[in-house]
């Protein structure tokens, strides 16, 4: 996924069908110098982790 894209996602308030190894998540925020992302899976909210922005597919 894009930098601007994930970014628009963390911003929007309409949920957007996000993936993570085909995991269903919630994208906090996204970290411009890295092009990594704050998520944690839809289910499981304590669980959060930075991941690449490159591992994220939109459905």
């Amino acid at each position: 996924m894009n930098k601007q894209r994930a970014q628009e996602i963390a911003a929007s308030p309409v949920m957007a069908n996000v993936t993570f190894n085909e995991v269903p998540i919630y994208i906090q925020h996204v970290e411009e110098s890295n092009e990594t992302a704050r998520i944690y899976p839809l289910d499981e909210p304590q669980n959060e982790q930075n991941v690449p922005l490159a591992a994220l597919r939109e459905h």
